[in-house]
This record gives structure tokens, C-alpha cells and sequence, in this order.
């Protein structure tokens, strides 16, 4: 017998009221991991009405920095304390830094 994956039958979805509700995110993990929509399920549910998903983040651009090697295994480590990547960490940084900098020069309130 192999190492992969054995495919298991997922356990259709065909109606919203079969979904339970408050499920915790390890409840819904365990859930969705057996469980799959139909196709007929999502081809009628209507669409979410405005402001129903959060909003998109902004676009960003690209950006080359260049950091000493200790500076760089350092703010890796924290990101990974963090749960987070370093690249994510490193704007936060950046966006609180210039808030504060904006706020000392009378910039903002």
C-alpha cells in the first residue's frame, strides 16, 4: 500500500440548512474536510447583497529593499513568533512607523 492519500467520498451539500451554524473553526475544519457543496447548491444561492464581504485589500507594488543578513534573520524569527509572513510584518512596521512620524510632525490628529 502506498504512502498517498487515500481518496475519501465527500458527503454532498445540497442545502444551506444542512450546514450547521456557530461552528467553531476547528468544528469547521473537520466539517468541510467530509463535506462538499453541489454544484446545484451553488447555482442557486443568490448573490451576497453589498457590503456582505469584506472589502478587497488595496493593491500593492512591489518594492526591492535590501537588509543585512542579521536584520533579516531577525525580523524573520518575530514573523514566524508571530504567525506571520516577514514581508507582512515589514509593512506593519513600516505603516506604524509612519503614523507616528505623521503624528509628531502635526500631519495627523
Amino acid at each position: 500500500m502506498t504512502q498517498a492519500k487515500q481518496r475519501v467520498a465527500m458527503i454532498p451539500v445540497q442545502s444551506i440548512e444542512e450546514i450547521p451554524a456557530g461552528m467553531t473553526e476547528v468544528q469547521a475544519r473537520q466539517f468541510w474536510d467530509s463535506h462538499e457543496i453541489t454544484d446545484e447548491l451553488l447555482e442557486s444561492t443568490p448573490p451576497l447583497p453589498p457590503g456582505e464581504l469584506p472589502p478587497t485589500r488595496p493593491r500593492t507594488r512591489p518594492l526591492s529593499l535590501r537588509f543585512d543578513e542579521d536584520a533579516l534573520r531577525r525580523v524573520r524569527a518575530l514573523a514566524r513568533k508571530k504567525h506571520k509572513g516577514y514581508q507582512t510584518l515589514l509593512k506593519e512596521f513600516v505603516v506604524e512607523r509612519l503614523y507616528e512620524e505623521e503624528k509628531r510632525e502635526g500631519l495627523v490628529g
